[in-house]
């Protein structure tokens, strides 16, 4: 692979990243780069993990401080649109020091939190925005960004944009930046109106579209273990959570992910959860959390939605479970991809109840995914977890003192009070002249403790065939 200097990148940006252990360019990258860098508008077409973020993010760069404008109040001059607040704050992280480098600012735009430190950080003048749909059209109609002096606009997973309705808006967005700057605009298809989009906004593009075998990955391995009850499902998951490193485990719903997420855990291991329920900071404190060391206080257990399929991008995940098997084949390429990322190795895991089998036999076949249904064993979870990570004993609950109504002198006057005997308030009823303790049927106010017969919450040990848990 060629080395980010000799594609052109200027070696402030190539030190940057080599700073980080990037010092040669992947395939999206090496076909990509001189054309960008050049300033022509280009379609680059790659699976999630394929690099496409740095892609974007040098001539981005680049482009702009070469450029040599200055920024002004709620003008910015890059602009990259992406379909969720992850993958915002994500590629705002991978472009930051590199625009740090050259003297840029950036900042992002999303809902889901307070508008105001974005108003504050456009109106205060910002080179590059990275945005999602929604907030920022909401910021153009109020007049607090315009973008007629947008140089370069990047459109990242467009076809996730498609799947999540945003092309209209995207649209709008796009017509309201220079007909003349730069665009370049990635996605891993070109349907759903995503053609329609290219050939609308891009000028004589360029196209690079990177072949699955270039893509830097490592062995990625697939199995799927049909499990015969729910019971065996739930000691399953538990013992493929319980390893040392990184897992991302996937449910269809958000309910589902904050009760996986808090049962792991009571058992002793800790996990955080993401899915759309979460407000912004949630979510960020426990992606923070997982992508942390958890030698100084991060988890090793992701518990997710759909909304972490593309949308997070953490390095180091040794195993992906589906949990829940996804709806179509893009749903589970997309999880599945968020390990055996950049040369690592990984393994994927899809949990499969005996009514699940064809439908998970039709999904592997649109995915072109080649993995027999095996029956689950004791010996295939050690082979997927030959070593468990200690057990984390979940801190006690301390129960809470039990307020007492404060004594009273006779009469029910407080002492020195020189309130008036007709503002005096009367005693509720039953309560004995204000001696009562509201709420004393449930001993102190403290709720009734529920589901003993699951021994504090932890799940019932399935006696399925051949499987017993660990």
């Amino acid at each position: 692979m060629p080395s980010f200097l000799e594609l052109g990148v200027p070696a402030e940006l190539a030190s940057v990243l080599a700073a980080s252990g990037k010092t040669e360019a992947f395939a999206i990258q090496r076909d990509t780069l001189p054309d960008s860098l050049a300033g022509r508008d280009l379609l680059g077409r790659g699976r999630t993990g394929s690099g496409k973020t740095i892609a974007f993010a040098l001539p981005l760069v680049a482009r702009l401080a070469a450029s040599g404008n200055r920024r002004r109040s709620g003008l910015p001059r890059g602009l990259v649109l992406a379909p969720t607040r992850e993958l915002a704050t994500q590629i705002a992280a991978t472009v930051a020091p590199l625009a740090e480098a050259a003297g840029l600012t950036v900042t992002t735009v999303f809902g889901g939190v307070s508008q105001r430190p974005q108003e504050q950080a456009l109106r205060g003048g910002v080179d590059i925005v990275v945005a999602c749909p929604g907030r920022l059209e909401d910021l153009m109609k109020q007049q607090i960004v315009r973008l007629s002096a947008v140089e370069v606009t990047v459109l990242d997973e467009a076809d996730h944009m498609a799947d999540l309705g945003f092309l209209p808006g995207v649209t709008r967005i796009l017509t309201a930046t220079p007909a003349g700057g730069q665009r370049l605009l990635f996605s891993a298809t070109l349907d759903r109106g995503i053609d329609t989009l290219a050939r609308r906004f891009l000028v004589n593009p360029v196209s690079h579209e990177v072949d699955e075998a270039s893509v830097p990955v490592g062995e990625m391995t697939h199995r799927v273990l049909v499990v015969d009850s729910t019971e065996n499902k739930t000691t399953l998951v538990r013992d493929l959570a319980s390893g040392t490193g990184r897992r991302i485990l996937f449910t269809r719903t958000k309910h589902q992910a904050k009760k996986l997420a808090k049962q792991l855990t009571a058992s002793g291991i800790p996990a955080v959860d993401l899915h759309g329920n979460l407000s912004q900071n949630a979510r960020e404190r426990n992606l923070g959390a997982f992508s942390s060391d958890p030698d100084e206080g991060g988890v090793r257990v992701l518990v997710a939605t759909d909304v972490a399929a593309r949308g997070v991008h953490v390095d180091n995940v040794d195993l992906v479970v589906h949990v829940d098997p996804p709806m179509e084949h893009k749903a589970y390429l997309h999880r599945s991809g968020r390990t055996a990322r950049a040369g690592a190795a990984g393994t994927v895991v899809t949990v499969v109840l005996p009514d699940q089998r064809r439908d998970v036999k039709d999904l592997l076949r649109k995915a072109e995914i080649t993995a027999p249904l095996e029956n689950l064993t004791a010996d295939a979870v050690t082979e997927l977890v030959p070593e468990r990570a200690p057990h984390v004993r979940p801190a006690p609950v301390q129960a809470q003192p039990q307020r007492q109504a404060k004594q009273r002198p006779a009469g029910g006057e407080r002492a020195g009070a020189t309130t008036p005997p007709a503002r005096r308030r009367r005693p509720r009823s039953g309560q004995g002249g204000g001696q009562g303790q509201p709420g004393a049927s449930r001993q102190g106010g403290q709720s009734r403790q529920g589901g003993q017969s699951r021994q504090g919450g932890q799940p019932r040990q399935g006696g399925g065939r051949g499987y017993q848990g660990r």
